[in-house]
């Protein structure tokens, strides 16, 4: 970054109203914000909101992606590191020793230790709720850390409940199946429901239906998956298939968890969601 360039970023981020607003698209996360929420967060009419969205855009520190009828913006964190980057240069010639704890402030190769990482809320969607987005959950729940919470439903939820193998394999790879059951989608579209940050469908019976919606802040992709209800052959075959299902879930979940989400932004995470969808953006990690 050169000076003309840093000079841009801090002229943009020198008044109050652009400043909050940075601060309001941080807390947010890669997720984003739709400029209706943001207006509505801070007070500020469409019009003024607009000046200052576009004054942001233009330093290159936030950016918006088009979800539906709703333009979400989101902010630019790579760009915004590189701001500060550019002080930390000149800290004290080069000798932050001398500096005392300031050069800490700028210190852009580490996080400090206070710093938690987001926590994201993902949705598995599949037309019964009764196996692959039943393992989804289960197996992002034990391997997220904390850092994700993660949840299932369908369009059309199995009466019967998950499939019973599902649940004994789950089971015997040591996950707690005690509240596991299938349930619809409307329960995650109401007031009062967990915002979504991530939604994501296995099966491809979905393409063709119209999904509720989850928020306009919700990534979604599509990685569809090969539906244990239709598994035929012996109770080996299936029994091999399942663990099969399991080990593709849980390669996708552990390339996604592991994904740099403090440095992606929203356009490029969407790209690397829909990636995961193939062998060779499997391959990529």
């Amino acid at each position: 970054m050169d000076s003309e360039q840093a000079a841009l970023g801090f002229t943009a981020l020198g008044q109050g109203t652009r400043l909050e607003l940075m601060r309001a698209l941080l807390a947010a996360g890669p997720s984003g914000l739709p400029a209706g929420e943001i207006g509505a967060r801070l007070g500020v009419p469409a019009s003024t909101l607009s000046f200052h969205l576009r004054a942001l855009e233009q330093a290159g520190l936030v950016a918006a992606t088009r979800h539906g009828r709703s333009l979400v913006y989101a902010a630019q964190i790579v760009r915004l590191r590189g701001l500060v980057a550019f002080l930390a240069e000149a800290c004290c010639g080069g000798e932050p020793a001398r500096c005392g704890d300031l050069h800490r402030l700028f210190d852009t190769e580490r996080e400090t230790p206070r710093m938690e990482a987001p926590r994201f809320n993902v949705l598995f969607l599949c037309t019964r709720n009764s196996a692959r987005s039943i393992m989804a959950e289960a197996i992002l729940n034990r391997i997220g850390e904390g850092r994700f919470r993660a949840f299932s439903a369908g369009s059309e939820p199995a009466a019967e409940g998950p499939l019973p193998e599902v649940l004994n394999q789950l089971k015997a790879l040591g996950h707690d199946v005690s509240a596991q059951h299938s349930k619809s989608w409307d329960v995650f579209t109401g007031p009062d429901a967990p915002r979504m940050d991530f939604v994501i469908a296995l099966c491809d019976t979905l393409a063709g239906q119209a999904c509720p919606d989850f928020g306009a802040t919700a990534l979604t992709a599509a990685w569809p998956l090969p539906d244990p209800a239709k598994f035929s052959g012996s109770a080996v075959e299936r029994a091999t298939l399942l663990n099969e299902l399991y080990a593709a879930l849980q390669r996708r979940l552990g390339i996604f968890t592991s994904l740099p989400f403090g440095t992606l932004d929203r356009m490029a995470l969407k790209a690397r969601l829909d990636e995961l969808a193939t062998p060779q953006g499997m391959a990529r990690v």
